[in-house]
Formats: structure tokens, sequence, C-alpha cells
């Protein structure tokens, strides 16, 4: 009986494990092997959909190889309202994206060339912009002033976390403040906008870069789309609030393909480097 038993859970496991090759793509649907999935950077090759990536992955895809240096790794959020559950759904927010907040920020190089990166994780309680996301971003501009260096900031977020009411809303204007200093300094910033980026992030610091990128597919946009639809006098086209619609309305500069997010980046800081290369700091 202990030996059927002991059978029966190896043949559960190797089951469990194949399994665990496989998965499938959330627009077609097609089953996909998952070593070539990831070598694919996690873009469906049949519809080209790019599934999300966890900040720190989408910052070691981006960067050169043992460059990057993360900074305000301890700051971690507060329950400043009481609100009801919302230290519970911090932990769980930690626990999906393995970060502390919905921002990974450092120092790192790109093809040789210093610059400031953060990138957003939406398991993080749908990338909500709270006081310490905010606090995070504007110190990434205030680190770019100082360092005169760029900044990268990859997007995604569902918009300001209400479990912080008034003190998330003011994020904006902060990061915004932020943005502004970093400008008058003449230093470039690059966003790029990954699905999705919307609300108080894009009506804030993401809208306000000097170029602005956004992968394939990506909802961009303030309101979610039920709600655009309720508040619109007339219908929306079918790809009203897509990356695809935005830049065809110009919005934003361009749209890139995972693959080709590093080689252009680096292109783009090629072509600023002129502006600021007098006074970098390595």
């Amino acid at each position: 009986m202990l030996a059927y038993g002991e059978g029966g859970m190896q043949k559960r496991a190797i089951v469990q494990a194949n399994a665990e090759q496989w998965v499938q793509c959330a627009r077609c649907k097609k089953i996909l092997f998952r070593p070539d999935f990831e070598r694919a950077l996690r873009v469906c090759p049949h519809c080209g959909h790019h599934h999300r990536l966890r900040a720190r992955e989408r910052i070691l895809l981006t960067v050169d190889p043992d460059t990057f240096e993360e900074t305000d790794a301890d700051l971690r959020p507060t329950d400043p309202l009481g609100f009801p559950e919302y230290a519970d759904k911090l932990r769980k927010g930690a626990a999906a994206a393995g970060e502390n907040e919905a921002i990974l920020t450092g120092l790192a190089q790109l093809n040789g060339a210093p610059i400031v990166i953060g990138a957003m994780d939406f398991g993080f309680m749908g990338g909500s912009m709270g006081s310490v996301v905010g606090e995070k971003v504007a110190r990434a501009f205030e680190r770019g002033v100082e360092l005169r260096r760029p900044v990268v900031l990859f997007c995604t977020s569902g918009g300001a976390r209400m479990q912080e009411g008034l003190i998330s809303l003011m994020q904006m204007a902060k990061t915004t403040a932020a943005v502004g200093r970093f400008h008058r300094a003449g230093l470039p910033y690059i966003a790029v906008f990954t699905d999705p980026t919307m609300a108080g992030v894009l009506a804030s610091f993401a809208s306000l870069a000097d170029v602005i990128l956004a992968e394939p597919g990506a909802l961009v946009g303030f309101a979610g789309q039920r709600v655009a639809a309720q508040a619109s006098v007339g219908k929306p086209p079918a790809n009203f609030q897509t990356a695809e619609f935005q830049h065809e309305h110009g919005m934003l500069d361009l749209i890139v393909p995972r693959r080709n997010m590093r080689p252009t980046l680096s292109y783009l800081l090629e072509m600023f480097q002129a502006s600021y290369a007098g006074s970098i700091t390595p």
C-alpha cells in the first residue's frame, strides 16, 4: 500500500513537472512551450501578445549585465489612514511581485551609458501609485540631477492607490514637480508605456518624458474602457486606449517590440548624449 502511494505521488510529480513546461497565451489561447516562451521574452510567437514582466526581470533584460544597483530599497509603505485590509493587501502584493513596492529603482548602465532606471510592477496591487511609489520616482529624478544621468522609466499602473486617499493623489503633483526640476537641468527622460499604463501615473510623470515609447498592444488611457464608454457621447473605436491608437493620435512617439527595446533605448541615449555628456558621473 505504501509503495502504491509513493508511486502515485511520483506520477503526480511527473505530470505536474510536465505541465509546468507549458503556458497558455493570454490573448490567442495557444499553448506555448515555456522554455521557448521565455527565450522569446514572453512574447507569443503566434499573435505577438506581450505578456507582463516582473519589474526586476524587465530591468535585468534592459541594462548591461552586473551593473544594476538598487536604490531606496528600504522604503516601505505604511497604512496612514488605517484602511481596512490594506496591510494584508500590501503583504500579498509583496509576495506576488517579489518586491517591497510597485516600483523598483536603481543605477545601471545601458550599452555603457550610465543611467537612472525604474520599472513598475503590476503584480504589486496593480502597480498602483502610493506615497512610496511617488517618493521613489521623485528620488530617481533627483538622483538623475545629482549624478547628471538620464532617467529611463518603465511604466505600468492601474492608477492612484485608493487606500492612501489624498496622500496618493498628491504623488501626481510631487512626481510632476520632480520631472520639471529634472528638465530644467537639461537632462533626457525616456518613458516606456507597458500594459497597462493608466490613470494617475499616465496623467503625471509618465506623460512628461522627452521620448515616450510603448510596447505593442499596451493599454494606455486615463479611465478604464468601461468607464470611458459610459462617459462618452459617441461609441469609442475598437482599438480605443491601445498603444496603437495613442500613437496614431500623437500621444506617444514610437511603438517598440520587446526584442527591440534595448537597442532602441541605447540609440536614444546616444542621440541625447551630447546634451549632458560633459558632466556625467560614472
